[in-house]
């Protein structure tokens, strides 16, 4: 498939739930505000039988086309449902996860109903979900119920990492091109010391110091995008809890959740972080993630 069919567009991973029908209606919207196409993605696997001592037989090559015609068909009537005009249809043999991998490579965005059918089943719980969150190469937005919240705000984390930053950027940009409101979560814990265990182990750090670092950190990570997004009003939440409960908690009724994840290249695996997997498979909103590429210098 040439990468015309990818190449700055909005891709959704389609397989005809009713998730999968949210997410392609509002990724169809997001393509409209942001004046570009939209295609729709669908992979077929198809069933292949066994001829003994492991060996398979691969299905005839009549019945892969008429499988793949059939869900060409499905979704080119699906497409004429949604708003827009620039609206493409793709219909692979293969992987789901390879299917939607390729398409990040050169996709704007990349938009996933993770509770479906056929192609794209388990996506979010499964293996499937997990390569295309850990492994996309721009940013992509899963649907984990069949609804789209009725909220006008979404929820970031800060940490200081690079990865987080350029979260909190996609975060900003989808706040100021929504109006919605943006609530900043730099969620942190203290350390851990037990000094009647270890009666002369080192003195803790005094609380209100560790506070106020992590102020001043929250402040000076926001303090550009805010300069840069003078129009998104933003919140902040500064929380003594484990980052990942702390995003739950916030983002329980957001428009949206986003969280970075971190890569080594182009060709190297990303590497989806624990808080960002938590949120992915716990929250029942939206949630983007948003990779982070080093720069080669730094690759290891």
């Amino acid at each position: 498939m040439t990468s015309a069919v990818w190449h700055g567009r909005v891709v959704v991973g389609f397989d005809g739930s009713d998730t999968a029908r949210v997410a392609a209606r509002w990724a169809a919207d997001e393509a409209i505000s942001r004046g570009r196409g939209l295609t729709l993605a669908h992979a077929v696997l198809p069933p292949v039988s066994g001829a003994g001592f492991g060996a398979t037989i691969p299905p005839p090559l009549d019945l892969v086309t008429s499988l793949q015609e059939k869900a060409r068909i499905e979704l080119l009537h699906e497409a004429d449902a949604l708003p827009g005009t620039n609206i493409e249809v793709c219909v692979e043999i293969g992987s789901p996860s390879g299917l939607l991998l390729d398409a990040s490579q050169s996709a704007h965005l990349l938009i996933l109903g993770s509770r479906g059918h056929g192609g794209f089943r388990g996506l979010l719980l499964g293996s499937v979900g997990s390569q295309v969150a850990a492994h996309a190469a721009c940013p992509t937005v899963i649907f984990r119920d069949a609804h789209v919240p009725a909220s006008h705000h979404l929820v970031v984390g800060i940490d200081g990492s690079p990865n987080s930053e350029v979260a909190l950027g996609f975060g900003f940009e989808m706040a100021s091109r929504h109006g919605w409101e943006l609530i900043a979560v730099h969620a942190w814990e203290v350390p851990a010391y037990d000094l009647i265990v270890v009666p002369s182990g080192p003195v803790p750090v005094p609380f209100t110091d560790v506070a106020d670092d992590e102020v001043r950190l929250a402040a000076e990570v926001l303090a550009g995008f805010r300069a840069e997004y003078p129009d998104v009003r933003v919140h902040e939440r500064l929380v003594r809890a484990a980052p990942a409960d702390a995003l739950l908690v916030e983002g329980k009724d957001a428009a949206m959740i986003v969280v970075g994840t971190r890569g080594r290249g182009p060709t190297a695996a990303a590497v989806l972080g624990s808080v960002s997997n938590a949120v992915l498979h716990k929250a029942h909103v939206p949630v983007a993630v948003v990779p982070y590429e080093e720069p080669d210098g730094d690759a290891a």
